[in-house]
């Protein structure tokens, strides 16, 4: 079985995440996505992360009705902060009878150089790639990149976050089941 991984913060996640996820299901040699709620980003700020926990479920109550979609905390359990290539390897040796493959926009490919060991993530393992506006890709960086034209909304976790912090509407923006958490909860309200 062939498994596309997208990674994230998915602080919050939103519709956006969930096109691009089933447009590459759809477009891709891939069978499944999985969601990889990542606890903590290295190449990122974590002031105004809400906990993992709360953003793995968010993840799940937005994926739970998607058989071919899967929220994954396996980064929780892992050593911080999370590296993609460690993560895949993790996978690899625990599911050994799966391909996978890493879906990013091309924002997160420009930056790609300061991972860790990145060079053995472009040799070792498909890169499914959606470009961002204003992120050309270079695909002399590995034989394994595919470009994908996905569908792409200009909204963002940040944008979401801001709206809730207003007191303005993010409906249509998260699935009905993540808005109904978010309001239930209090999430980024503070």
């Amino acid at each position: 079985m062939r498994i596309g991984l997208y990674f994230g913060s998915f602080n919050p996640i939103h519709v956006g995440h969930l096109i691009i996820a089933n447009h590459m299901l759809s477009h891709c040699a891939v069978d499944r996505i999985w969601f990889i709620v990542s606890p903590q980003n290295p190449l990122k700020e974590t002031a105004s992360l809400l906990n993992e926990n709360s953003r793995f479920f968010l993840v799940h109550k937005a994926v739970d009705k998607e058989l071919k979609f899967k929220a994954s905390n396996i980064e929780f359990s892992l050593p911080r902060p999370s590296y993609t290539i460690d993560t895949l390897t993790h996978l690899s040796e625990k599911y050994p009878q799966y391909i996978f493959s890493v879906i990013m926009g091309s924002d997160s490919l420009q930056n790609i150089k300061k991972w860790k060991n990145y060079q053995q993530l472009l040799k070792q393992y498909p890169i499914l790639i959606y470009e961002r506006p204003g992120y050309p890709i270079d695909l002399t960086l590995s034989k394994n990149i595919e470009v994908v034209k996905a569908p792409l909304l200009d909204i963002s976790s940040t944008y979401i976050r801001q709206l809730i912090k207003e007191k303005k509407s993010i409906r249509y923006l998260v699935t009905d089941e993540v808005l109904e958490e978010i309001q239930a909860s209090g999430y980024y309200s503070k």
